[in-house]
């Protein structure tokens, strides 16, 4: 029967790493400790190494993600407004022309 892996919370990560960064202990120490692999600990401390900048980026710097959907979200909503007064227009022929229709039919 193969073995369920083993997964973390992202607390746990975080103060496993935190450590690891401080350097006051081994790896091999802080694995012990923990319980965890001793590769597991370098990889989070890269992956927190590599996401750091991210951290000192302004907060009302908005991110190229959000950017784009906020362009989509108003090109949507445009094609409603479109859409919208087509179909207030079609409604407001289409009553005219049953109108009249009806007002031949009673010339007849």
């Amino acid at each position: 029967m193969a073995k369920k892996r083993q997964s973390f919370s992202k607390d746990f990560k975080a103060k496993v790493t935190l450590e690891a960064l401080r350097e006051e202990s081994t790896i091999q120490e802080i694995a012990v400790k923990y319980g965890v692999h001793p590769n597991q600990i370098p990889q989070w401390k890269a992956h927190a190494i590599a996401g750091m900048a991210d951290i000192f980026e302004r907060p009302n710097k908005k991110s190229e993600e959000t950017r784009k959907q906020e362009e989509e979200k108003d090109s949507l909503l445009k094609t409603i407004g479109e859409q919208k007064v087509e179909i207030d227009f079609l409604k407001k022929s289409t009553s005219r022309y049953t109108a009249t229709i009806q007002s031949c039919r009673l010339c007849l």
